[in-house]
Protein backbone atom coordinates (compact mmCIF):
# COMPACT_ATOMS: atom_id res chain seq x y z
CA UNK A 1 0.00 0.00 0.00
CA UNK A 2 1.20 3.53 -0.56
CA UNK A 3 2.01 5.82 1.58
CA UNK A 4 -0.42 8.86 1.80
CA UNK A 5 1.62 12.07 0.96
CA UNK A 6 -1.01 14.16 2.63
CA UNK A 7 -1.09 12.65 5.94
CA UNK A 8 1.65 14.44 7.88
CA UNK A 9 0.80 13.48 10.99
CA UNK A 10 3.91 11.65 13.06
CA UNK A 11 3.71 8.14 13.48
CA UNK A 12 4.41 8.77 17.47
CA UNK A 13 2.44 11.48 18.29
CA UNK A 14 4.03 11.51 22.37
CA UNK A 15 7.41 11.99 20.55
CA UNK A 16 9.47 14.81 18.42
CA UNK A 17 11.53 13.85 15.44
CA UNK A 18 13.88 16.56 14.52
CA UNK A 19 14.65 14.49 11.21
CA UNK A 20 11.41 15.39 9.79
CA UNK A 21 11.50 18.70 8.48
CA UNK A 22 7.74 19.38 8.58
CA UNK A 23 7.45 18.23 11.89
CA UNK A 24 9.99 21.42 13.21
CA UNK A 25 8.53 23.96 10.89
CA UNK A 26 5.09 22.79 12.51
CA UNK A 27 6.22 22.71 16.54
CA UNK A 28 8.18 25.90 16.24
CA UNK A 29 5.43 27.73 14.63
CA UNK A 30 3.29 26.29 17.10
CA UNK A 31 5.58 26.88 20.30
CA UNK A 32 6.78 30.18 18.75
CA UNK A 33 10.35 29.13 18.58
CA UNK A 34 13.38 28.91 16.17
CA UNK A 35 14.49 25.53 15.39
CA UNK A 36 17.99 26.20 17.60
CA UNK A 37 15.63 26.68 20.39
CA UNK A 38 14.05 23.47 20.07
CA UNK A 39 16.63 21.16 19.38
CA UNK A 40 18.16 22.91 22.96
CA UNK A 41 15.21 22.23 24.46
CA UNK A 42 14.86 18.69 23.19
CA UNK A 43 18.33 18.02 24.17
CA UNK A 44 17.81 19.09 27.57
CA UNK A 45 14.40 17.45 28.42
CA UNK A 46 14.05 14.97 25.86
CA UNK A 47 12.09 15.09 22.75
CA UNK A 48 8.31 14.22 24.59
CA UNK A 49 5.82 16.85 22.94
CA UNK A 50 3.78 17.45 26.26
CA UNK A 51 6.99 17.89 28.48
CA UNK A 52 8.20 20.39 25.70
CA UNK A 53 4.72 21.87 25.64
CA UNK A 54 4.86 22.51 29.35
CA UNK A 55 8.23 24.38 28.80
CA UNK A 56 6.70 26.92 26.33
CA UNK A 57 3.06 27.23 27.73
CA UNK A 58 4.25 27.29 31.33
Amino acid sequence: MADDLKNKGPQDRSKISLTEKWEVEYLTTLLGCTEADLREAVEKMGNSVQVIKDYYFK
